[in-house]
């Protein structure tokens, strides 16, 4: 019984406590609108929040992120949808918001308990916000440049 205990917590120390080894593809990959004010407030907000890095980034507008448009035949122009890539799969909109807070820190986590909403109603209030990010949070000329110390975690071009 013991051996069972202690081989439990050898597994769940080795599988949640080696972030530095993980694969660049088992990063989720969030893509935002690098102009709007809004969006990089939230991106911001997330580093804060993601001590375990679990995220890396992408403007919508990047080569990085037109790309990843491109291969899911998404539009590459109008963007009104934070997007994340998970597994090779993309969620959008408040899906896309409810998957990302799960892997916050603090209270943060805990608002995937909107989950049980039907995603269409979730959506008619992420697209009202949507629809006045810029008129409300204003708009940038040009995409955010990451600081030294965060350039590893934004993928800006396609390699």
């Amino acid at each position: 019984m013991n051996f069972f205990r202690l081989y439990n917590v050898f597994i769940v120390s080795v599988v949640f406590n080696v972030n530095s080894m993980r694969k660049p593809d088992e990063y989720q990959i969030i893509l935002f609108d690098g102009v709007c004010n809004f969006c990089n407030a939230s991106i911001n907000f997330i580093i804060d929040h993601d001590p375990k890095k679990h995220f890396k980034f992408a403007s919508l507008q990047s080569d990085f992120g037109q790309n990843i448009l491109r291969k899911f035949s998404k539009n590459t122009q109008d963007f009104d949808s934070v997007i994340l890539l998970k597994n090779n799969q993309l969620y959008e909109k408040a899906e896309a918001a409810i998957e990302i807070v799960q892997h916050l820190s603090g209270f943060w986590q805990y608002l995937r308990i909107f989950k049980v909403f039907p995603t269409p109603i979730l959506n008619f209030f992420y697209d009202i916000v949507a629809k006045n990010r810029y008129r409300i949070f204003g708009k940038s000329d040009v995409c955010r440049m990451p600081t030294t110390d965060l350039r590893e975690r934004f993928l800006m071009e396609d390699s």
